[in-house]
């Protein structure tokens, strides 16, 4: 998974359309009315914090599961949005399903870590992102 348009060192051989992952979110009734009182004295407000990681980690464990169905062994162009809707916090991971393969070493474009990495897995076998 790469936020970049290539995977340096890699040919992309199929694209495989849009993934993304969703979620939304609120907090328990105690973190608010805590956070609440965090907010006056400004800072960081730790139960939202939580609450974002956590999301990140959700919707980008969505968008490879989604990848993984189509056969995808990357995600390319991999990017995060969020926003509220309400008291709410919503978490979008988005990105391009893709299959790519290794450059050999000795080939335009090698890398030593394509050089090192071994024959593509089977398009449809299990990714490995």
């Amino acid at each position: 998974m790469v936020t970049t348009n290539d995977v340096p060192g890699y040919r992309v051989q199929a694209i495989l359309g849009e993934v993304m992952g969703l979620t939304v979110r609120s907090t328990n009734i105690g973190s608010s009315f805590t956070a609440g009182f965090r907010a006056i004295g400004g800072g960081e407000i730790p139960e939202y914090t939580k609450i974002m990681y956590e999301s990140r980690h959700e919707v980008m464990r969505r968008m490879v599961a989604e990848a993984e169905q189509r056969g995808a062994n990357a995600i390319i162009m991999m990017r995060f949005d969020s926003g509220a809707i309400g008291q709410f916090s919503e978490m979008c991971a988005y990105g391009t399903a893709a299959v790519i393969e290794p450059i050999p070493a000795g080939q335009p474009g090698a890398t030593p870590q394509s050089a090192q990495a071994g024959p593509p897995p089977a398009y449809g076998s299990a990714p490995s992102f």
